[in-house]
């Protein structure tokens, strides 16, 4: 290589350098703005009103608190937490194994209607969930499922975007792994089962964070399906509880997003697989 060779590509390695270094601090910039109402949120909760301000450190931290306490104490916040917990569960073991079912019999088997199916399936994943709440509510009333856990869960299951990563990804797995379980006698279940979600097991996991998530953060179907407060998800809850006000109402929204941060920090890696893929399959 010669030295002007050489000089070129030390230049181009320090404006590689130096971009580097304004996406970071761009990137900076912007998590700075995004977490900056999150901060205020949380600082807001702990700090004294105006007229107790100045006081001992120790004294406003405990007055804030109490902010927190008095939610847990004196709101029915551990029976929403559960029914959040039961519905958000149920959501998500529905639309895995409605989806990893739905996803293996439009990849893998011949039957007739089958294009038809598939083609139902896309064009739904178009039509917005909140366009069908209103037949939604109308069938479990019918069904006599208002203020129940299962008539929260079973409007929720319809996730087409779910049945269609599904299907992607079992589309790509190697016909000679089908062919040798085939071969060794195996069913259906036992492929679907025993090959298939071993093989894609990491996008069965993203997508139950995903799906989790979702389900725990939902409220407009909580909010109609439900009216009686022992049965309400959290979400849904701290908007009824008529003694949370101001602040304590922000303490109280605070306590509803940290099982989901939580959840985000300990998983954000699947989530973040997770987002890709369905942005690629929306794409």
């Amino acid at each position: 290589m010669s030295e002007a060779d050489a000089e070129r590509r030390f230049r181009t390695l320090r404006r590689l350098d130096a971009g580097g270094r304004a996406l970071s601090l761009l990137g900076l910039v912007a998590a700075l703005i995004w977490a900056f109402p999150l901060y205020w949120s949380i600082a807001t909760t702990m700090l004294p009103p105006p007229e107790a301000a100045g006081g001992p450190l120790l004294a406003e931290l405990e007055q804030g608190l109490g902010r927190y306490a008095d939610v847990l104490v004196n709101t029915p916040i551990g029976l929403w937490y559960l029914n959040s917990i039961v519905t958000s569960t149920g959501v998500t073991a529905g639309v895995l194994f409605i989806s990893a079912t739905c996803g293996y019999a439009i990849s893998q088997l011949e039957f007739r209607g089958r294009k038809l199916l598939w083609g139902m399936i896309l064009a739904s994943f178009m039509v917005p969930i909140q366009a069908l709440i209103i037949n939604h509510f109308f069938l479990m009333n019918q069904l006599h499922l208002i203020n129940t856990w299962l008539g929260v869960i079973l409007p929720q299951l319809i996730a087409p975007v779910a049945v269609i990563v599904y299907k992607q990804f079992f589309d790509g797995v190697p016909k000679e792994l089908r062919e040798a379980a085939l071969l060794d006698g195996a069913g259906h279940w036992a492929l679907l089962w025993r090959v298939f979600l071993p093989v894609n097991w990491g996008i069965t996991a993203a997508l139950a964070i995903i799906v989790f998530i979702g389900a725990w953060n939902a409220f407009l179907w909580p909010f109609l399906a439900v009216t009686e407060e022992p049965l309400m998800n959290i979400s849904v809850g701290i908007t009824q509880a008529q003694q949370l006000f101001g602040v304590g109402q922000l303490a109280a929204a605070i306590l509803t997003g940290l099982p989901v941060a939580v959840v985000y920090l300990l998983f954000q890696r699947r989530i973040t697989d997770a987002i890709v893929v369905s942005a690629g399959i929306k794409g």
